[in-house]
């Protein structure tokens, strides 16, 4: 029985000027949602490896030192409650800088040998 479906002879068109165009997408657009996955899942990708930045690490300390000074403001001693808070949120934010960016060094180091470890494959 003869088949009753062409195959499609050239991928490529030529123009009167001797230019060629090549087709352009074949097959079904991504929709939206998938649109949305993947760009979700590239930025992820893209926020996991860069390396830790000192700068990132000050932003989420002070985000951390804002939060807990605003809680020691509402909940903390009545006496001096202000110069308390302040002073704690002061040693916090000392301290969570470089933890801060250490914990991220590592874990970013981590993922960076993970990932290496991937690329190799199981060994033959």
């Amino acid at each position: 029985m003869a088949q009753t479906r062409r195959k499609r002879r050239t991928k490529h068109r030529g123009t009167a000027a001797g230019n060629i165009e090549t087709r352009g997408r074949t097959g079904r657009p991504p929709s939206a949602e998938e649109k949305k996955r993947l760009s979700r899942e590239e930025a992820r990708e893209r926020r996991l490896n860069t390396p830790p930045t000192w700068k990132n690490a000050l932003a989420r300390a002070g985000i951390a030192a804002v939060l807990m000074f605003a809680f020691l403001l509402v909940a903390g001693p009545k006496q001096n409650r202000f110069v308390f808070a302040i002073s704690f949120a002061v040693i916090a934010m000392a301290l969570y800088v470089p933890a801060g960016y250490y914990f991220e060094l590592f874990m970013y180091r981590r993922r960076m040998a993970k990932k290496a470890s991937a690329d190799k494959g199981p060994p033959k």
